[in-house]
Protein backbone atom coordinates (compact mmCIF):
# COMPACT_ATOMS: atom_id res chain seq x y z
CA UNK A 1 0.00 0.00 0.00
CA UNK A 2 0.87 3.44 -0.52
CA UNK A 3 1.76 6.09 1.60
CA UNK A 4 0.43 9.60 1.06
CA UNK A 5 3.36 12.17 2.07
CA UNK A 6 1.88 15.03 4.39
CA UNK A 7 1.27 18.25 3.38
CA UNK A 8 2.73 21.38 4.85
CA UNK A 9 0.54 24.49 5.05
CA UNK A 10 1.86 27.92 5.81
CA UNK A 11 -0.05 29.57 8.52
CA UNK A 12 -1.03 32.49 5.68
CA UNK A 13 -2.56 29.63 3.70
CA UNK A 14 -4.63 28.26 7.06
CA UNK A 15 -5.51 32.04 7.95
CA UNK A 16 -6.92 32.90 4.55
CA UNK A 17 -8.94 29.44 4.45
CA UNK A 18 -10.33 30.15 7.73
CA UNK A 19 -11.37 33.70 6.14
CA UNK A 20 -13.34 32.03 3.41
CA UNK A 21 -14.92 29.86 5.84
CA UNK A 22 -16.23 32.97 8.24
CA UNK A 23 -17.08 35.63 5.50
CA UNK A 24 -18.20 33.99 2.68
CA UNK A 25 -20.90 32.14 4.82
CA UNK A 26 -20.70 29.36 2.43
CA UNK A 27 -20.65 25.69 4.36
CA UNK A 28 -17.49 24.86 5.64
CA UNK A 29 -17.51 21.19 3.92
CA UNK A 30 -18.08 23.39 0.76
CA UNK A 31 -15.31 25.16 1.17
CA UNK A 32 -12.85 22.60 2.26
CA UNK A 33 -13.75 20.10 -1.01
CA UNK A 34 -12.93 23.64 -3.21
CA UNK A 35 -9.23 23.78 -1.34
CA UNK A 36 -8.70 20.06 -1.49
CA UNK A 37 -8.88 19.78 2.15
CA UNK A 38 -10.65 17.59 4.61
CA UNK A 39 -13.78 18.52 6.52
CA UNK A 40 -12.22 17.70 9.95
CA UNK A 41 -8.94 19.84 9.82
CA UNK A 42 -10.83 22.59 8.06
CA UNK A 43 -12.66 22.78 11.40
CA UNK A 44 -9.66 22.38 13.62
CA UNK A 45 -7.60 25.30 12.15
CA UNK A 46 -10.71 27.16 12.74
CA UNK A 47 -11.35 26.44 15.76
CA UNK A 48 -7.53 27.04 17.01
CA UNK A 49 -7.29 30.29 15.46
CA UNK A 50 -10.69 31.62 17.12
CA UNK A 51 -8.96 30.76 20.31
CA UNK A 52 -6.05 32.91 19.64
CA UNK A 53 -8.06 35.67 18.34
CA UNK A 54 -6.75 35.68 14.88
CA UNK A 55 -10.38 35.28 13.42
CA UNK A 56 -13.30 36.94 14.31
CA UNK A 57 -16.49 35.29 14.93
CA UNK A 58 -18.93 35.60 12.15
CA UNK A 59 -21.37 38.88 12.87
CA UNK A 60 -24.82 38.38 10.98
CA UNK A 61 -25.06 41.66 9.16
CA UNK A 62 -28.81 41.51 8.57
CA UNK A 63 -30.73 44.06 10.21
CA UNK A 64 -34.23 43.08 12.14
CA UNK A 65 -36.15 44.27 9.57
CA UNK A 66 -34.30 42.04 6.76
CA UNK A 67 -34.60 39.16 8.59
CA UNK A 68 -38.12 39.54 9.37
CA UNK A 69 -38.82 40.03 5.60
CA UNK A 70 -36.94 36.96 4.83
CA UNK A 71 -38.56 34.59 7.63
CA UNK A 72 -41.68 35.79 6.19
CA UNK A 73 -41.24 34.48 2.51
CA UNK A 74 -39.48 31.49 3.64
CA UNK A 75 -42.92 30.86 5.70
CA UNK A 76 -45.28 31.70 2.72
CA UNK A 77 -43.44 29.14 0.90
CA UNK A 78 -43.34 26.68 3.29
CA UNK A 79 -47.49 27.12 3.78
CA UNK A 80 -47.62 26.72 0.01
CA UNK A 81 -45.61 23.70 -0.24
CA UNK A 82 -47.87 22.07 2.84
CA UNK A 83 -50.74 23.14 1.02
CA UNK A 84 -49.80 21.41 -1.98
CA UNK A 85 -48.87 18.47 -0.41
CA UNK A 86 -52.04 18.35 1.51
CA UNK A 87 -53.83 18.65 -1.83
CA UNK A 88 -52.03 15.61 -3.25
CA UNK A 89 -52.51 13.53 0.01
CA UNK A 90 -56.08 13.95 -0.58
CA UNK A 91 -55.96 13.49 -4.42
CA UNK A 92 -54.50 10.33 -4.36
CA UNK A 93 -56.30 9.06 -1.61
CA UNK A 94 -59.65 9.70 -3.56
CA UNK A 95 -58.12 7.71 -6.29
CA UNK A 96 -57.46 5.07 -4.64
CA UNK A 97 -61.05 4.72 -2.82
CA UNK A 98 -62.56 4.75 -6.31
CA UNK A 99 -60.12 2.64 -8.18
CA UNK A 100 -59.92 -0.57 -6.24
CA UNK A 101 -63.34 -2.01 -6.78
Amino acid sequence: MKKRNRRAFSPEFKLEAVRLVVESGRPLSQVARELDLRPEQLRRWKQQLQAAGQVARPVSTLSLEDENRRLKRELEVTRMERDFAKKAAAFFAKDLRGGTR
